[in-house]
């Protein structure tokens, strides 16, 4: 009898999309995960190619050159169709080709025919320019969102998502976001197994605990221009249980309830009722870290008052109960006893 031995799979294809000014991370952060990742015969999983508007050095912003293969100007529609994933990298780049008619047009052409889309950072951008996020939701880099949201109202942009699915169109927050979605992809296409693997071997979460809103009320307060609005969110930080009502933080900054609202949300790009839950929530996260501290008392202590609602904010902003965050927490701060990594470390010995 005959053996039929199975045809080896190709690797999928990858494609990202780099430019001059691109950040390097957004680039060679997605592409590190994906040429670690083997398949189960320990074969190389993806196949990748990096185009730009011409062949040749591609300038990012941190002073690095990259190379483009190819122009992709010159990429045929059957090329277009082995694509498994297209990604759009982000950078100071995407400002000048939000309006430049080549990559838009070479972003409509490659997306229907790539099996999927995937943009890192401010590429959501260019993919939003290019009418591919119209009717989606979309994440970007939380600086960032508020744009996205002006210029493109078709999108439902969330700006705490560390990376959101919607169909086949995959969008990131800010660069090391694009390897939690790396992660996420090579998930998607082996296995667990091996994302757990590569989450290993380049010492990252495989879900980041938490979203973008991990880091907001902090650095929104930082960025906030307005001296007696920047002086309330200080207060709400250090006080998180105080009475933060809108009559009573007006009052601390000395203003009518009415001009309070409309200011604060113009400077911190939040409402007040936003952002103390945020401020909360990042008080909760730090209880959070002692183990044998109660759930009752975290949320008294964080200013939610009962549990329950501690609960619901987790949920609304996290994707996860303070229960399922603390046990993340606990497990990332849990010594590794062995450590498998994709490489065979005894090569060359």
């Amino acid at each position: 009898m005959t053996q039929i031995i199975p045809a080896k799979a190709s690797p999928r294809r990858v494609l990202m999309l780099g430019f001059d000014d691109a950040q390097i991370l957004d680039i060679a952060g997605p592409l590190q995960i994906l040429s670690s990742a083997l398949t189960p015969e320990g074969e190389p999983a993806y196949a990748i190619e990096l185009v730009a508007a011409k062949a040749g050095p591609v300038m990012t912003t941190s002073g690095l050159t990259l190379f483009a293969g190819r122009a992709f100007g010159d990429l045929t529609h059957n090329d277009l169709k082995a694509v498994d994933t297209f990604l759009v990298s982000g950078g100071q780049g995407t400002r000048e080709l939000e309006h430049d008619a080549a990559v838009l047009g070479f972003i409509r052409r490659a997306s229907p025919l790539a099996l999927r889309t995937v943009s890192i950072c401010t590429g959501a951008l260019l993919l939003a320019a290019a009418g591919v996020l119209d009717g989606k939701r979309a994440a970007t880099h939380w600086a960032f969102a508020p744009k996205l949201t002006r210029d493109y109202p078709d999108v439902a942009v969330d700006g705490d998502a560390i990376f959101i699915r919607d169909g086949n169109v995959w969008t990131s927050a800010g660069v090391t976001a694009g390897m939690d979605l790396a992660l996420a992809l090579v998930e998607d296409d082996l296995g667990r197994d091996m994302a757990l693997a590569l989450a290993r071997q380049h010492v990252m979460y495989l879900m980041r605990p938490g979203g973008q809103s991990q880091f907001s009320a902090q650095l929104a307060a930082q960025g906030v221009d307005d001296e007696r609005i920047a002086q309330v969110c200080s207060y709400i930080i250090t006080n998180p249980c105080a009475d933060l009502t809108v009559p009573h933080l007006a009052g601390v900054a000395r203003m009518s309830e009415r001009n309070f609202a409309r200011r604060f949300a113009e400077s911190a790009a939040m409402t007040p009722a936003l952002f103390v839950e945020r401020a909360r929530l990042d008080e909760a996260r730090r209880r959070l870290a002692d183990a044998h501290v109660p759930l009752e008392r975290v949320a008294l202590d964080a200013g939610f008052g009962q549990a329950e609602r501690m609960r619901r904010a987790f949920i609304r902003h996290l994707g996860v109960t303070p229960n399922r965050y603390r046990e993340r927490f606990q497990t990332a701060r849990r010594p590794v006893a062995r450590t498998y990594l994709l490489e065979d470390t005894t090569h060359g010995a």
